[in-house]
């Protein structure tokens, strides 16, 4: 089988332990690698697949002591259930345009995102982000990156997200919107259009990053079924867990 980096060893490392921002009382810690401009997109395809995530010019992944509770998780787009509530959202963004097209950081961009941090995460840690920044985060490392932009009828940008899109799918890495426009469910809607733009163009999958049982911050993500979890054994479906403790709306 023909490997698909360069024959180089891939150096990884290990960050100190941190307090854990989902789960109180515990620690975290991660393993990770920068990304190589040229085996980048393979490199981001295969460790995306093992459970890593994207950040700027790293891909990352938990690699705690005492706890597992970290799992990737991917939205299995061709079998997506329409249900009641997610065909609800559509509509009430059916007036919204997306354009894939922005490959770069713009500042109206920026001016979204900080509106987003200072109404939603404001003790966060990307709270006070800098425009150069943002830059980075957009730009550095990007390997099939763009930023999926939502605008309304008069053109005003009111959500986006930066994509990466792989082989078998796409990558929601950051998603932010106008906190003016709560009714809208933008968060939402984002992760319904992203399983739109994979069926449309052929991909298996709609990846989410990380589900952390327990934690609220996370939970939503259980939500979107079917939805397939990363555990030792490989990739299973989550009503195939056991004893999962997130409740998932019918409607």
């Amino acid at each position: 089988m023909t490997h698909p980096f360069a024959t180089r060893q891939i150096p990884f490392f290990l960050t100190a332990a941190a307090p854990c921002p989902y789960l109180p009382g515990r620690w975290e810690r991660k393993v990770f690698t920068r990304i190589d401009l040229g085996e980048g997109p393979a490199l981001n395809d295969a460790l995306t697949h093992a459970g890593f995530r994207r950040s700027q010019g790293v891909l990352y992944r938990p690699a705690c002591e005492a706890c597992d509770a970290c799992k990737s998780v991917r939205i299995d787009a061709g079998e997506f259930e329409w249900k009641r509530r997610w065909r609800k959202n559509l509509n009430r963004n059916d007036d919204l345009t997306v354009s894939t097209e922005a490959q770069t950081a713009t500042m109206e961009q920026y001016e979204l995102l900080t509106r987003y941090l200072d109404s939603r995460h404001g003790d966060g840690d990307m709270a006070g982000m800098s425009f150069g920044e943002y830059v980075m985060m957009v730009e550095e490392g990007a390997q099939r990156t763009h930023v999926t932009e939502y605008r309304d009828a008069s053109g005003t940008l009111v959500a986006a997200v930066l994509t990466d899109v792989l082989k078998d799918g796409i990558s929601l890495i950051y998603s932010y919107f106008d906190p003016d426009e709560e009714k809208r469910s933008l968060g939402a809607f984002m992760i319904l259009d992203a399983v739109r733009q994979a069926e449309a163009a052929g991909l298996p999958f709609v990846y989410l990053g990380y589900w952390v049982r327990g934690s609220r911050k996370m939970s939503y993500k259980a939500a979107y079924q079917p939805l397939q979890v990363l555990t030792p054994s490989g990739w299973q479906a989550y009503g195939e867990l056991a004893n999962h403790e997130d409740e998932i709306d019918e409607d």
